[in-house]
């Protein structure tokens, strides 16, 4: 049985809004809100708990409905919103009519246990654009990596436009938070090779040997990676390119980087 909404000036729909539009917001209530049937089982899959879905019937359907809410053992609360509430919560132009309001989990550094002997880790340093930072999650889910590493974080990993931009691989990877200084030490504490795409006494990526307990460390397209990174990195490595330019998209670096450490251990697997 749901409860339905009618009214914009409903408490309820004002907090779907600040959930939405404000970080402090999502920090302090210690939860975010998913848009999306595929993110919201992704989620749950991810052991996230829903606590609350807002869904408007005249889009979504009672099967699809009924899905999402039996995908999860815990119970959920429903209220059925009309479609001008929905369509100012939505955050895409392609809806599939439910929002839900998700527990935030712990990401910090502290708190991660490696389960593979032999990890494959990518790290991401001060990224600032939710784009790249949804585009590095998708890359290292199609990769399978063991976690994903956000030193000095930039922006809100349950920003909305995360979640959009990575299409819920926020959920499907293993996510971490810290400082630089706290990743570094995880990293060498758990005697993890560090690889840090940096120019400077760098060697060509493919010469290197990644089978082997391995982060890879990408830093912003502006600065690139911290003079604090620089100095603890095991081996700088570059990707060779003919253009003018030296630089490139992260996402696109931190993918040519990655798939060549998967081929190596495919490799040898």
């Amino acid at each position: 049985m749901s409860n339905q909404i009618k009214s914009f000036q409903n408490p309820k729909i004002k907090f779907l809004t600040q959930l939405k539009e404000k970080s402090r917001v999502r920090k302090k209530e210690n939860c975010f809100i998913i848009e999306g049937q595929r993110e919201i089982s992704l989620a749950i899959q991810g052991g996230y708990t829903i606590s609350q879905l807002y869904y408007c019937s005249s889009i979504i359907s009672n099967e699809d409905l009924l899905a999402l809410t039996n995908a999860q053992q815990k119970p959920i609360e429903l209220f059925e919103i009309t479609i001008e509430i929905y369509q100012k919560l939505a955050y895409r132009t392609t809806t599939e009519g439910i929002i839900a309001i998700a527990i935030s989990k712990d990401l910090n550094i502290e708190r991660l246990e490696l389960t593979t002997k032999n990890p494959l880790i990518l790290v991401t340093e001060a990224p600032e654009k939710p784009g790249n930072i949804g585009a590095l999650l998708r890359t290292a889910d199609a990769a399978q990596l063991d976690a994903v590493l956000i030193a000095n974080p930039k922006t809100d990993i349950y920003n909305p436009n995360i979640i959009r931009s990575s299409v819920g691989c926020v959920f499907t990877n293993v996510v971490a938070t810290g400082s630089t200084h706290d990743i570094i030490r995880y990293l060498k504490k758990q005697r993890i090779n560090i690889y840090g795409a940096a120019l400077q006494a760098s060697v060509n990526y493919h010469t290197m040997d990644y089978t082997k307990s391995s982060a890879i460390v990408v830093g912003t397209e502006a600065t690139g990676l911290s003079s604090e990174f620089l100095q603890h990195t095991t081996q700088n490595i570059k990707i060779p390119m003919s253009g003018i330019i030296d630089s490139m998209n992260v996402s696109v670096a931190a993918g040519i980087l990655i798939f060549e450490a998967k081929r190596q251990r495919d490799f040898i697997n």
